[in-house]
């Protein structure tokens, strides 16, 4: 894995490829994008602060050689109807307590809620109804050339900043280490008959934080299972 806030920008760095497969999903599987979720069972599905059941828009389980969090299951929610991009609170040079939850200016609450969790047993009821179930598939593959990570949809490795690297503490006082990326304007595709989601690309597909490259970065320590941080570039 990396250190934290991807740090750590040696050649060789362990990764997996999340590939998107095209069959439709007809029951649950832990590695997808929309689907069942698994959730611990003291966890429910999220709610925006709109009321609105947050979006699963992809889930999967964490490799074993991806320390700290191999074995982990990895769950991102997004609400449909706020899409925006992510604002760091911070108090004292970390994150506020309970990050996941403070407010992100202008809406009281965050719409997003990222999830590791270590005891998601059984799916969910019922699948995600917006999103077309995907399956997800994970390629290893080593990561870094020249420090740089390859600019795709991955767990592990290292980030390929937009930008420039960020870097965060938590507020348990844990500096958060870099765990998965979303590259730039990834398209999820809908269901027949969903609303559109505002500032999506196409009607027909909805996305994360405004199509921003997203870099996820989580608690080591485990402190709370949305104590996870999505970084925003383009």
């Amino acid at each position: 894995m990396v250190e934290p806030g991807g740090r750590n920008m040696r050649v060789g760095l362990p990764a997996h490829a999340i590939e998107v497969g095209t069959e439709p999903l007809a029951r649950p599987t832990r590695n997808s994008v929309g689907g069942w979720p698994f959730l611990d069972e003291d966890q429910k599905w999220p709610d925006c602060f709109c009321g609105e059941r947050m979006v699963l828009f992809f889930q999967l389980d964490i490799p074993s050689d991806l320390e700290p969090f191999g074995g982990d299951h990895l769950l991102v929610f997004h609400c449909r109807a706020h899409n925006d991009a992510s604002d760091p609170q911070m108090t004292g040079g970390r994150l506020v307590p309970r990050y996941w939850d403070a407010p992100q200016p202008p809406f009281p609450r965050p719409f997003w809620r990222v999830l590791l969790q270590r005891d998601a047993a059984l799916p969910a009821a019922e699948p995600e109804p917006s999103l077309r179930a995907l399956p997800l598939t994970l390629r290893p593959f080593t990561d870094a050339s020249a420090g740089r990570g390859a600019q795709m949809f991955k767990v592990g490795g290292v980030p390929s900043w937009a930008q420039f690297p960020e870097h965060y503490q938590c507020a348990c006082g844990t500096e958060l280490v870099y765990v998965c990326q979303v590259p730039e304007d990834m398209e999820f595709a809908v269901r027949p008959g969903q609303p559109e989601q505002p500032y999506s690309i196409g009607a027909d597909t909805y996305g994360l934080f405004l199509g921003n490259e997203v870099y996820l970065l989580a608690c080591p320590a485990h402190c709370d299972p949305a104590a996870v941080w999505p970084v925003n570039q383009n």
